[in-house]
């Protein structure tokens, strides 16, 4: 198959989207192939959060088109209208896409085995003997099985957060969001998540990582776009744009926090 032919992952086609009358995503165009990474750089309030949520329908987007490996987010097409989706169709649809948000949004009365294990059960209807072996496996795999047992108000944050991505590949997603997974994170802990992630990046993946971490732009993306409000001011290759940016705010921006 030509790579013409591969159906990307995430397709934006003119994606807006709006708060009242606050415009936060102003016509955003871009695409993600199967397997890619594509990291988001860009200043608060430029809308890339609201771009990750409007992927997986938290948003819904108010005009163009975004769709998840060649099917409509949160629509669908039926003799040449869109409808919108019942919300049972769209929990469906995104069951296959793992979200890890900031804060770590963990079940603090369920252990990091409860806590991945639920989902496999209540949506993929797993027994509690699979669900329980995978999410062991996935607990080793994010290097915390020994902990499987604790308490969220028990770990760090870098471990609940390690947990929260068990908990996101439970569901064996075909595509990872990540919203600033490390920002609210002691800088010590942080590597230990963004070694999750580059494991994940190995594995192939389809991810799309909100961040400030420019070193894992820098080694992990394949795709480095920089927004600022609500549209694209740049992408490409991201050690090209760390390295040479070729529009002023992504200059501006880049020598604040390189």
């Amino acid at each position: 198959m030509s790579a013409a032919a591969v159906t990307p992952m995430v397709d934006a086609d003119r994606v807006h989207k709006r708060f009242g009358r606050n415009e936060v995503l102003r016509g955003i165009t871009l695409s993600v192939a199967p397997g890619e990474v594509m990291c988001l750089l860009g200043p608060s309030g430029s809308g890339k959060s609201t771009f990750l949520r409007c992927i997986n329908h938290l948003e819904r987007v108010d005009a163009g088109e975004l769709r998840v490996d060649g099917e409509l987010v949160g629509y669908r097409e039926a003799s040449g209208k869109i409808y919108e989706q019942k919300e049972s169709e769209v929990a469906r649809d995104r069951s296959h896409i793992g979200m890890v948000f900031q804060r770590f949004n963990l079940f603090p009365h369920k252990t990091a085995l409860g806590n991945v294990i639920e989902a496999p059960m209540m949506v993929l209807n797993l027994s509690r003997t699979e669900a329980t072996d995978r999410g062991r496996a996935l607990l080793d795999r994010v290097g915390l099985l020994d902990r499987c047992d604790a308490y969220p108000a028990q770990l760090s944050g870098g471990q609940q957060q390690r947990v929260a991505i068990a908990r996101a590949l439970a569901m064996e997603p075909k595509l990872m969001l990540f919203d600033e997974p490390t920002s609210a994170l002691d800088p010590e802990l942080v590597g230990d998540v963004l070694a999750v992630m580059r494991q994940l990046v190995d594995d192939g993946m389809t991810m799309v990582v909100v961040t400030h971490e420019i070193g894992f732009a820098r080694e992990a993306g394949d795709q480095l776009v920089f927004m600022d409000e609500g549209v694209v001011v740049e992408q490409g290759d991201p050690r090209e744009v760390i390295a040479s940016p070729q529009h002023e705010r992504t200059k501006a921006f880049l020598s604040k926090v390189l």
